[in-house]
């Protein structure tokens, strides 16, 4: 079977060697510590697959410093072994068991087109039937929708349900057992942010009121 590979674009490859001769360069010592230490990042982020999310840029992070995982919409599966979407929850567990994190970030974001999509499916609007695997994804979100049916607005749904299914997800990881066991033995806690791409506004859940605010 012949690969239909193509060369990296040039572009990209000018790119590499200038951080190789300038940025690497310069954090050397701290390349050759995590090559031979291991990583041992604070947080796990679960952000968009989106490329306007940048969670490092928004911290300020240094390399090994976040235990990334992307996916469409920011979303965390219900706990369900025997399922499907077995890509994120494995990530959350090993970032739990494995690199013992201390934080599990999940990180959504204004204009997100999974959410969009997902919103349209959940409605019964004619959606894209050629995206097999994005639409199975999405069905994640019906939880959340059912919860915002109250909002007759498109847009405004649109909107409410970026920051609901961030909610959600937070209902569905306190269902992993691993995850249980971390949180009562005070060993982790669990965070949810959304970021306004256009502004640069980020806003955290409140615990306690369950509302976003302002950071």
């Amino acid at each position: 079977m012949t690969l239909l590979i193509k060369p990296l674009p040039q572009d990209l490859i000018d790119r590499y060697k200038n951080w190789k001769s300038e940025s690497f360069a310069n954090d050397r010592s701290i390349y050759e510590n995590l090559a031979l230490e291991g990583q041992n990042p604070t947080a796990m982020i679960i952000s968009c697959c989106d490329s306007r999310v940048h969670a490092t840029s928004m911290f300020g992070a240094e390399t090994g410093e976040f235990f990334i995982h992307r996916n469409i919409a920011n979303l965390i599966p219900p706990y369900n072994p025997d399922g499907d979407h077995h890509g994120t929850s494995a990530a959350i567990e090993f970032a739990i068991c494995a690199l013992e994190v201390s934080h599990i970030i999940i990180l959504g974001h204004s204009s997100c087109g999974g959410i969009k999509n997902g919103y349209h499916m959940c409605k019964g609007d004619q959606v894209n039937k050629d995206l097999l695997f994005v639409n199975k994804w999405l069905n994640i979100l019906k939880p959340a929708y059912d919860m915002l049916k109250y909002v007759t607005d498109d847009k405004a749904m649109i909107s409410n349900l970026e920051k609901e299914s961030i909610i959600n997800s937070i209902k569905n990881l306190l269902e992993f057992p691993f995850v249980q066991q971390a949180l009562s033995s005070s060993n982790i806690s669990i965070h949810g942010l959304w970021n306004n791409i256009g502004t640069g506004e980020l806003e955290m859940l409140n615990p306690k009121s369950m509302l976003f605010e302002s950071l």
